[in-house]
């Protein structure tokens, strides 16, 4: 069996051939198997006999990388910044005067791409395929990421949600909250109408803003960390894909249990809930260490921890499961190399411990 850097060597263009342990499909069911890429497409995948590769000592496992379903690349700017005891949510992080406000319109525009460039690479690093990010700063903004993105030579894919005029260069557009008043409402609708995408923050500290995103239709709601029973079976009813950001809502103080944000229960009513980071302000683009967090503290299975962080790829139209036709987006472990050639459950080290993948 080829390692990670012995693959590389083997390609042709974008033309390979891998074997391992992969962790397959929507299901995420472990099997030895060759999957054949072509262009950049998986164009096969089959199961060997895993007597004869459970013998091989470069065993490697492969995963799907993940899709980071909410980040603000622009806070980097403001990574760690030191805060004043008792500052509230909305002095940390609400436009138009929030303190992550104020950095960013102060921070140089070559400052600002080189941040989020490095941010970008960080991602790549962590087995980060693609993500969702809420731009600030208008059009110049949503162009800033662009060009970080063209520096960064990663390759993520992006679904870049502007504001302040932003929508009209971006994908579609990031509304920070329906209690901005009825006119990010209008620009909703008028994004929608020209075929844009639409995402709302709702719930992160109250209720109050969550019907009226509902009845937006928005393509994503992001937190929902206060949501009701009520509110989570219209999501699910309307197939409102929801992100939730655990570890942003337990450092900003609007989680202090695992019932905010409710993932069980949004699971458990039929949405489809995704993983994201927020802000780089206060948490890492880490969707490593996002996983491995909502293991220990909400108590899920890493089938369906591994869900939330892939499947927000299909909002991208570009799923990242390991599936004939999908594209070839995973990553490669070698559990030889570590502790790791101990493990009873590739599925859950790699959720629960925040794993190095190589590439």
């Amino acid at each position: 069996m080829k390692s990670g850097k012995e693959m590389r060597k083997m390609r042709a263009g974008d033309t390979y051939t891998i074997s391992g342990k992969v962790c397959l499909g929507r299901e995420f069911e472990l099997a030895y198997a060759e999957i054949a890429v072509e262009n950049g497409i998986i164009k096969s995948i089959v199961e060997t006999d895993s007597a004869a590769n459970a013998a091989n000592a470069a065993e490697q496992w492969i995963f799907p990388r993940f899709f980071n379903a909410h980040t603000h690349l622009g806070d980097t700017v403001a990574m760690d910044i030191h805060t004043k005891p008792g500052m509230t949510l909305s002095d940390l992080v609400a436009p138009p005067n929030g303190l992550k406000h104020r950095i960013l319109s102060e921070t140089p525009s070559g400052t600002l791409t080189d941040a989020m460039t490095q941010s970008l690479k960080f991602m790549k690093r962590s087995a980060t395929a693609g993500f969702c990010d809420f731009r600030e700063g208008g059009a110049e903004g949503v162009n800033a990421l662009k060009t970080a993105l063209d520096n960064s030579g990663t390759g993520l894919k992006a679904l870049i949600l502007g504001r302040n005029g932003g929508e009209s260069v971006a994908d579609g557009i990031g509304i920070s909250s329906t209690k901005e008043g009825e006119q990010v409402l209008e620009y909703a609708a008028e994004t929608k109408k020209r075929g844009g995408f639409v995402a709302f923050h709702a719930g992160e500290k109250d209720t109050r803003d969550i019907d009226a995103a509902i009845d937006a239709q928005p393509d994503l709601l992001i937190h929902m960390t206060h949501a009701t029973d009520s509110q989570l079976r219209r999501c699910a009813e309307s197939e409102i894909p929801i992100a939730v950001c655990p570890r942003s809502n337990h450092i900003l103080g609007q989680s202090t249990s695992n019932e905010h944000p409710p993932i069980r229960k949004m699971l458990d009513l039929g949405c489809e809930v995704l993983l994201g980071t927020d802000n780089v302000m206060f948490v890492q683009p880490d969707m490593f260490a996002e996983m491995s967090f909502v293991s220990y503290a909400y108590g899920l299975t890493p089938d369906e921890i591994l869900n939330m962080a892939v499947a927000g790829s299909k909002l991208i139209n570009s799923p990242f499961f390991i599936e004939e036709g999908n594209i070839a987006a995973f990553f490669t472990i070698n559990p030889e190399t570590s502790n790791l050639r101990f493990s009873r459950s590739p599925k859950k080290s790699v959720v629960n411990r925040g794993v190095i993948p190589e590439y």
